[in-house]
Parts: C-alpha cells; structure tokens; sequence
C-alpha cells in the first residue's frame, strides 16, 4: 500500500525537536523525578540522619527540662533560636538536596533546557471539560493504571518489610528507650530504602514509556518533512548565508598564498589555481593553493583586493587544479602553457598591453569539471 504523504512515519529532524522544546515540548517522566527525590532523600537520612536525630533530642530536652533556673532566666526567643538552630539546617539541607536532584533530571530530560512557558498559568487547565476529558480519556485510564500498578507495588514492599518486624514493632516501648528509639529509626530507614527502590523500578518502566510517546508525537509526514527542507535548505536568504560563511572561511585560509602570488588562473569561478615563479627557489613555477567553488570564488576576491592579475583560461585551471599539490612545481607539459601566461602577466607589470595569450593545453592531461580525463572522453566518442 502506498504511504499516506499525510501519514507521520518518521523520525523527528533535529529542528522538530529543537521547535519542540522551544514551545515547551520536553521528555518528561514524573515517576523518574520523584524516585531520583525519594532516593537522594533516603540516602541523606541514612548518612546524615543521625546528625538530625542529635538536633531533635537537643530540642526535646529543651522542651523538657523545666527547674527553677528556667523560671529565673527564662528567655521564649533564646529557647527558639537554640530550636531552629539544632533543627532547620538538616531539614534545609535535605530540601535542598531533593530539590537539586529533582531539577537535574528534569534538565537532563529535557537536553538542559529551561522551558519558562511550562511555569505559566494554562486557563485552558481550570476548564472543568478538559479536565474530565483528560480523567476519563486514553491519557487518564493509563494514568489510573500505572496508580494501581504502582500501588501494588509499594504495597507489596511495605508488607514485606513490616511481615518480619510486625511483633518487634507491637512490643516496643518495653524496653530500654535508647535501644528502641535506634530501632525505630533503622526501621523507619528500611522501610524507606524498600519504598525508594520500588519507585526506581517503577521509575525504569515508565521512562521508556514517556521517550517513546514523545518520539511518536513528533513524528513528521513526508510532506512536513519536505516543507522544512525548503524552509532550510532552500531557503535563498540561507542559501547565500552559508555561502557568505564557507568564503570567509576560504580567505582565511588562502589569504597568505594569494599574497605571495603573481597570478591567478580560473576557470571562470568554478576553479582557481594560485601560481607563482621564482628561479631562485624553483625551475619551475609552483602552485600555492587551489580551489573550486567558494574556495575558488574567495581566491578571486582576495586577488581583486591585492592586485594580483587574474586571467580566465579554463583548460589551463582544471588541468593544473587536477595535476598538482599545493606548494608543488607543475608538471613539464604544463611549462608551455604557464609559460606563456606568466609573460603576459610580466608585460602588464612592465606597463604594456599586450594581446592575450593563445594557450595550448596538451590533450593528455586535460579534464572535465568533474576531474574526467577529456582523452577518454574523446575516444569513447570516436569509437561511438
């Protein structure tokens, strides 16, 4: 069956995701983000809660603790302070700690990028018939779902955990209060480790959910596909920027030779040969740079910008383009040629006016735009 030019098949382009997040479209997965925050919290309470613990019995005993020098001295904002200080820096730094984590993944989510728009009030929200499509619709029977899953789950951890500690648990208070008080809090702790290790788990299914739910809504039709290539690459305004952008990187790096140069041959613009002559470091004249197009269309500027003749023969270009590296002398059945082009160009520093030379390029070592041997292409028309 022919595809649906309508139909969205594939993958998003990089611009549709690069939209998508700009219009507050991220990858999110609220489970993840709340057994990161769970985890980060549960690991602080093993390793820094009995830092805590020390705060909240400092503050019990303030409480406690009734003499006759508390009626003396008795100070309600000393007694405050002394409680906020024993109390509010754990607590902070435990907030802090979820907080950050629960930030960094939803910016690991979401490529690092901070959607504000997301942070704005949506009337369309407060809309009593959004919301009851939204409860009783595909997105809200999957929401339910995943509810009662993760229920079962946690359900079953927390029974697990309380199965082997159930006749501890009903006889404390029998025994010596430092002991049980330990006891509690490694409980507690447990219960918390099964609690966040169970919304990893939940957390490790649904974040694949989420990424292909996203990748399915951005998927694009072949139409839409078409539509942002011309937007793009056939746009002319961007068309001409890159083009503006691939010269000026061209100059930078043929600068120096068009510099040195006595001339330049193209081929009209397609291609662009640097030479120069000099006896005392060569026999021969020697190519510095070369070029085909924009390369080729900077060497001409930078000609026009530093005097350097530039002198179209087109033959002579490519076979000099095809035959010689950089900074390498060219070929013997290339000196006629180049020869009688690096007079002209001595006569015109001279301040006459000579006619142009008529060069010859031998047949052997003259090609095609594309880097053809023009000598099979003869005999192959020969013998057609």
């Amino acid at each position: 069956m022919a595809e649906s030019a309508g139909e969205k098949t594939f993958e998003p382009t990089a611009k549709r995701k690069r939209e998508a997040i700009e219009g507050g479209d991220v990858l999110r997965s609220r489970e993840l983000t709340v057994a990161t925050g769970t985890a980060v919290g549960v690991t602080w309470l093993v390793l820094a809660g009995p830092w805590m613990m020390r705060g909240l019995t400092r503050v019990m005993r303030l409480g406690l603790v009734w003499n006759r020098d508390s009626l003396d001295r008795f100070d309600p904002g000393a007694l405050l302070k002394e409680a906020l200080t024993g109390v509010l820096p754990p607590v902070l730094l435990l907030g802090v700690g979820v907080l950050a984590a629960s930030l960094f993944v939803q910016l690991g989510l979401g490529d690092g990028a901070f959607v504000a728009s997301n942070l704005a009030p949506k009337p369309s929200r407060l809309n009593p018939a959004n919301g009851l499509s939204r409860m009783f619709g595909a997105q809200g029977l999957i929401e339910i779902g995943k509810g009662l899953a993760k229920l079962a789950l946690l359900g079953t951890l927390a029974w697990v955990w309380l199965r082997s500690r159930l006749a501890v648990l009903i006889g404390l208070g029998a025994g010596h209060l430092q002991v049980q008080i330990g006891y509690a809090w490694h409980a507690v702790t447990t219960l918390l480790i099964y609690l966040a290790v169970g919304l990893m788990l939940i957390a490790m299914s649904d974040f694949p959910i989420q990424w292909v739910r996203r990748q399915r809504r951005l998927r694009m039709s072949r139409e839409e596909i078409r539509d942002e290539n011309k937007q793009t690459d056939g746009n002319p305004e961007n068309k001409a920027a890159i083009r503006r952008r691939q010269r000026a990187i061209a100059k930078g790096s043929v600068r120096k030779a068009v510099q040195d140069a006595q001339f330049v041959i193209t081929n009209p613009t397609h291609f662009a040969v640097v030479m120069r002559y000099d006896p005392d470091l060569a026999p021969a004249p020697i190519m510095l740079a070369k070029g085909r197009g924009e390369t080729a269309l900077a060497i001409r500027e930078l000609a026009g910008e530093f005097g350097v003749p530039t002198l179209e023969y087109p033959a002579l270009a490519r076979s000099v383009y095809y035959t010689t590296r950089e900074n390498q002398m060219i070929r013997e059945d290339l000196y006629v040629a180049v020869a009688a082009v690096l007079a002209f160009v001595l006569s015109l520093k001279r301040g006459e006016s000579p006619p142009a030379p008529r060069v010859d390029v031998p047949l052997a070592v003259r090609f095609d735009a594309e880097g053809n041997p023009e000598i099979i292409a003869d005999a192959a028309s020969t013998i057609t």
